[in-house]
């Protein structure tokens, strides 16, 4: 759905190509987490943890390892620095790091494919029109006003596009609730459409879960900017209202910053310095400024622990199938699946010439769950059923690198003796 609604408006507003219209059944595959578009040469990258470039396409193309070592060199992409900074958005690259704009990767791989049919480009200037797709089919007043593709169509199917929240999930969140803690919803989707999501995977009651709920929060911005640059507002029939001074009672509110819900957390607590965990499933707009910007605990869902054949601990081998989590079987559906074209999330081997020794190191991705997240989960529902005061292992420099991943590791960065061979 998110690549239709993309290329649908690429082809009827901005002239592209129809075949963009028509998606063959496999090549969905193209789509991996981690993956930066160099928007200008219309490549798209996959990083090591020092930058360098370890597998790379032009457009949807897988480019060799001569091509990658003859356009990248065995130094650090020229833009790392800034990207390693989770600087996503700029004229010359974009990061793709959660589901809601991933399909966008494989629509500008085979933009760069079709604009090469017709002579290949010297430097490629697509990226403003998709920045217009994806603003036209999300943009704040799109699911009021029935525009685009996206909205319209998760509106009359919801049981097309929504899994419900496990039952499991729902009653941790009552116990959480009932320990005292205080529950937040943070959401950069608009009042509208989260009421639509909420009603649909948790239920009419879905406000009596949480004590103060943040919609339009345009993360990470939320985190970064001040309350003068970005204050809270009260809304009315999903309308934004006056801007508030401060935020003074638990409730339900749009934008704001976590300065001043902070010093609504402190008076709610009646402590000096409340311990906030955030659950987030993108690290460029929820781990990573949830950390830096406000020193927050992170807990990040990371569905490839599921594609990566997590490896189950010897003790529950012997244990029957109906008491392992959901998580620990081997049919896993989209996306779990590891990509064929950009291999593991979690490691990869360096590009070199025939014959080279081969060499695995891990992924940039990987080294940013190690150093922004507390703890990395496939989903809530692996830890649902855990007592409530459950002591997790976290990711530390005093930890291993694989610490911090519950119930286990991938695989792929276990040592070789206990990991799967690479094909």
């Amino acid at each position: 759905l998110i690549y239709d609604s993309f290329a649908q408006y690429m082809v009827a507003e901005k002239g592209y190509d129809k075949d963009l219209l028509t998606l063959a059944p496999d090549s969905l595959d193209f789509c991996c987490k981690g993956l930066v578009l160099d928007i200008e040469e219309g490549n798209f990258l996959k990083l090591a943890e020092d930058g360098t470039v370890l597998r790379a396409s032009h457009g949807t193309k897988s480019m060799t390892s001569e091509e990658i070592l003859e356009t990248y060199g065995r130094k650090e992409w020229k833009h790392f620095n800034t990207v390693s900074g989770m600087v996503s958005r700029s004229a010359k690259y974009y990061l793709y790091d959660n589901y809601f704009d991933l399909p966008g990767a494989l629509l500008c791989a085979r933009v760069v494919d079709s604009l090469d049919q017709h002579n290949r480009q010297k430097k490629y200037d697509f990226w403003k029109d998709m920045v217009a797709a994806v603003q036209h089919n999300y943009k704040i007043t799109a699911f009021k006003e029935d525009c685009g593709t996206y909205f319209p169509e998760v509106k009359n199917n919801p049981d097309k596009y929504l899994q419900r929240c496990p039952e499991s999930v729902k009653k941790w969140l009552k116990q959480l609730k009932s320990a005292g803690k205080i529950l937040l919803l943070i959401t950069s989707s608009h009042s509208d459409y989260c009421r639509l999501l909420c009603e649909h995977i948790i239920g009419n009651d879905f406000e009596e879960y949480f004590d103060v709920v943040i919609t339009n929060a345009l993360k990470p911005g939320f985190f970064s900017h001040t309350p003068n640059q970005r204050p809270f507002r009260t809304l009315e029939n999903d309308e934004e209202q006056e801007a508030l001074l401060s935020l003074d009672k638990p409730g339900w509110y749009s934008q704001g910053n976590a300065t001043q819900l902070y010093e609504l957390l402190k008076k709610m607590t009646g402590k000096l310095d409340p311990q906030v965990v955030y659950f987030g499933d993108s690290m460029h707009s929820d781990i990573f400024p949830a950390r830096h910007y406000s020193n927050w605990e992170t807990v990040l869902i990371l569905e490839e622990l599921l594609g990566d054949k997590v490896a189950v601990p010897a003790e529950t081998e012997s244990e029957p199938l109906e008491k392992k989590g959901k998580y620990e079987g081997d049919q896993f559906k989209p996306p779990y699946f590891v990509s064929k074209q950009w291999g593991s999330f979690f490691v990869d081997r360096l590009p070199g010439l025939e014959n080279a020794e081969e060499t695995f190191v891990h992924t940039w991705s990987s080294k940013c769950i190690g150093t922004y997240s507390t703890i990395a989960i496939p989903s809530l529902e692996a830890i649902a059923g855990l007592p409530l005061d459950y002591r997790f292992t976290r990711f530390s420099l005093n930890n291993s690198a694989t610490a911090g991943y519950y119930p286990s590791p991938p695989r792929a960065l276990l040592p070789n003796e206990e990991s799967v061979t690479m094909k």
